[in-house]
Parts: structure tokens; C-alpha cells; sequence
């Protein structure tokens, strides 16, 4: 019986070789089909209608506004129509600043939570590469987790000055172990599967294994995990801004409404219910998409 290895001069081999693909390993497209199942159930449509709506807010903000820092004569006057939240302190819509600090956020959200999961991700992977490096990564993971967010986030915060640079930085330090950890937890599970195995015969370098055969088996409790991640950046930058290491006036985030409304309290209640609902509203869409992926994922696996 011929083979590939016959077919060619000095018994080389002139294809790649082929690994078996891993068992009852979705293809992309079902991987896919499978997410959007997710948003068809009740709790991931709520959630992504939430997530939406306040994603329209935010983008129609600057059309109904003339600005977050539009100051009027009236000061601290009760919610109405034209004021839905009321004025502060310098007659400033609350309800248009709690959207612009919504806008913050967001931004916050959608950039620091996708650079922990694409770097945690790639550091958990990369201790297939080397044993040593997988244990020095997980001591380095395990220090991370020795410090609380708060904390980290007040010292990185008085390195760089408060502002956008430090709570991004912030974010993506403190949720970068959770993603390593799910990395390096599929890497070991997957790498005494049988088609990992397999590669190593037929002499795949292990960079191509790592990269086109158990990452992609990994991406489901990532992708699971960022909806989660999520969350807890929510409440990193209001919990950074509520002790003045946030974003900094004028300019609004959620956190520092709060900040400033919790002194006005007695005069104007919704200057800290009104950006408190927005934020709960915000941390329970990616609550209830989390849970609808995490359904999704393990209905199917």
C-alpha cells in the first residue's frame, strides 16, 4: 500500500500533516449559530435589548443636548420632562450627564475588558510552549489575585495620575488571571486529548497546535467569561471614581456622578438614582447575556 510519504523523492512528505479533528469539537460556523441561539432566549433577548437601548441613548445623546457641561439658571430642580433627572448643582441636566457618563463607560468597558481577554488569553495558552513559563504565568496570575481591584487600581492610579490611562490599565491587570486561568485550564484538559497527541507524532510545531486547535476549543468559556468581566469593570470604575481616582471633571463617568450627587443627596435624590439605575441596568444586560451564553455553551457541549 502506497503512502504520502512514498509518493515523493527520499520518502518526504509533501503535504502537511493532517490532525484529527478533536471530538464532538463544534465547526466555527455552529460555534456561532450556537451564540446566536443565545440571544434568541428569553434572558439573552432581555439582556441584548437592554444592552441596546442604552447603547441607542448614548449614540443619540449629542443630537437632544447641547453638551454634558451646558450649565442653566436653575439649580437643583425636581425631575420633569425637560429634566428627567433634575438639575445639580450648576443647573446641569443630569439625566444628559449620566448619559454621557454612561458614553465613558462603555468606552471603558469595550476597550479595557477585550485587552484582558486577548492578553490573559494568549499568556494562559502560552505555557504549552514551555512548563517553566506555564508556572511562572500562573505565579504571576496568583500575585495579581493577592492584590484587591480597589487597591491595585488606587496604586496604579497614583503611578500614572487619575484618568482614562489608569482605569484602563486598571481593568485589564485585574481581570487578566481570570482569563489566563480559563486558558491554561482548557490547554491542560486539551492537551491529553487524542488529537493533541496525535500533532505531536506527526511533528506539528506546538505554536500551530496552541493556536488552531485548543484555542479555538477554549474561546466558549471566554466568551462566557466576558460577559462576567464585564460586570466587574462596571463596578471597578465606579468604585475608583467614587474615591476621586476615576475619570475627572468635568468630563462624567457614572462613578463620578456619584461621587459628586452622594453631598446633594437631601437637595436632589436623583443625582445618584438616576446614574445608579443606568448602571445597574447596564450590569444586569450583561448578567442576563452571560447567563443565556453560559446555557447555550453547555446545552450544546
Amino acid at each position: 500500500m502506497s503512502t504520502t510519504a512514498d509518493a515523493t523523492p527520499g520518502g518526504a512528505s509533501a503535504a502537511a500533516p493532517v490532525i484529527p479533528r478533536p471530538p464532538n469539537a463544534p465547526r466555527p460556523a455552529e460555534g456561532w449559530r450556537r451564540y446566536l441561539r443565545a440571544a434568541r432566549q428569553p434572558r439573552g433577548a432581555i439582556g441584548l435589548s437592554l444592552l441596546g437601548l442604552l447603547v441607542l441613548a448614548v449614540l443619540l445623546v449629542p443630537v437632544f443636548s447641547g453638551g454634558y457641561d451646558q450649565q442653566s439658571a436653575t439649580t437643583f430642580s425636581s425631575p420633569s420632562w425637560r429634566h428627567l433627572f433634575g438639575t445639580d448643582e450648576l443647573g446641569r441636566d443630569i439625566f444628559v450627564r449620566t448619559l454621557y457618563g454612561l458614553r465613558s463607560d462603555l468606552v471603558l468597558l469595550f476597550v479595557g475588558v477585550p485587552i484582558a481577554a486577548i492578553v490573559g488569553t494568549l499568556l494562559g495558552i502560552a505555557g504549552g510552549l514551555s512548563r517553566w513559563l506555564g508556572m511562572f504565568l500562573q505565579r504571576v496570575f496568583d500575585i495579581i489575585l493577592g492584590f484587591p481591584g480597589l487597591v491595585l487600581g488606587i496604586v496604579i492610579a497614583l503611578i500614572l495620575q487619575p484618568g482614562v490611562s489608569a482605569l484602563l490599565l486598571t481593568i485589564a491587570i485585574v481581570l487578566l488571571p481570570g482569563y489566563g486561568r480559563l486558558a491554561r485550564a482548557a490547554l491542560l484538559t486539551q492537551e491529553q486529548r487524542e488529537y493533541v497527541l496525535a500533532a505531536r507524532v506527526l511533528g506539528v510545531p506546538r505554536r500551530r497546535v496552541l493556536l488552531r486547535h485548543i484555542l479555538p476549543n477554549a474561546l466558549d468559556p471566554i466568551i462566557v467569561h466576558t460577559a462576567i468581566a464585564m460586570v466587574v469593570a462596571i463596578f471597578m470604575e465606579t468604585g475608583l471614581s467614587l474615591v476621586g481616582l476615576g475619570i475627572q471633571p468635568p468630563q462624567p463617568s457614572l462613578g463620578t456622578l456619584l461621587n459628586t450627587g452622594i453631598r446633594f443627596l437631601s437637595l436632589a435624590p436623583m443625582y445618584v438614582l438616576g446614574p445608579t439605575m443606568v448602571l445597574l441596568l447596564l450590569a444586569l444586560a450583561f448578567s442576563l447575556l452571560s447567563d443565556a451564553l453560559n446555557e447555550a455553551v453547555t446545552r450544546t457541549s
